[in-house]
């Protein structure tokens, strides 16, 4: 898929001449406007340059919801956490993404400062795409999701980003994608050598200012390194 047909997007920049990028994937049957709101809250400091961008996922029939049609990253099924995801969708998803950050690229950022993130569903293609692109990449952010075939990550990872830098938050409430999968996803991704910021909060399937605030604080510290 090539930059020149990307996916429609919210774009906000926090500087008039960004030199880093934040692409973040929202989650089943949002849009990039549902959180386009959050860059005032991530507190950044005036002096980093980001252009945020929000794509908007395509629309489809989702299993998972009795085939309704909605904005979606990949379908869904029962089961399980390492059972439910169309893997097939996940793939079309992470070229999206590598659409996505082709065209940042064409803009003049480097791919090392760029970070990828996104929630629940986005949060999972985010983390996806992450450890498989090809260039070294920031970081990536994924809340309130969990990994999608972690059985081939290390196969599958990319050599350069083999240790890249991850965020995760989770609700210990969480009714939607469950805790438990979350954590699990997290202490995996550990126990293969990546450095997983792992954060908690008393929630649901939702997002709170402090974990905005603490993601953040990592983009800062992973495009300062």
């Amino acid at each position: 898929m090539s930059p020149d047909n990307v996916l429609p997007s919210i774009e906000i920049a926090t500087g008039a001449t960004p030199d880093a990028s934040l692409i973040f994937l929202h989650g089943l049957g949002d849009s990039g406007h549902g959180w386009s709101d959050v860059v005032p809250a991530l507190g950044l400091a005036p002096s980093l340059a980001l252009r945020c961008v929000f794509p908007h996922a395509p629309e489809m029939p989702v299993t998972l919801n009795r085939g309704y049609v909605m904005p979606a990253w990949y379908d869904l099924y029962e089961g399980d956490f390492s059972a439910r995801a169309d893997l097939d969708g996940v793939r079309l998803s992470r070229q999206h993404v590598e659409a996505l950050i082709a065209r940042e690229r064409m803009r003049g950022v480097a791919s090392d400062r760029i970070v990828l993130g996104g929630f629940s569903q986005g949060g999972a293609v985010a983390l996806y795409a992450a450890v498989r692109h090809a260039e070294r990449l920031a970081g990536v952010a994924a809340l309130s999701t969990y990994l999608i075939a972690g059985d081939r990550v290390t196969q599958e990872a990319s050599p350069a980003n083999r240790d890249l830098p991850i965020f995760m938050a989770h609700g210990t409430e969480d009714p939607v994608v469950r805790f438990a999968w979350g954590e699990g996803s997290a202490k995996v991704l550990q126990a293969h050598g990546w450095p997983v910021e792992w954060h908690s909060y008393r929630m649901q399937h939702s997002a709170v200012l402090e974990e905005i605030q603490a993601l953040g604080k990592f983009i800062e510290r992973v495009l300062a390194d």
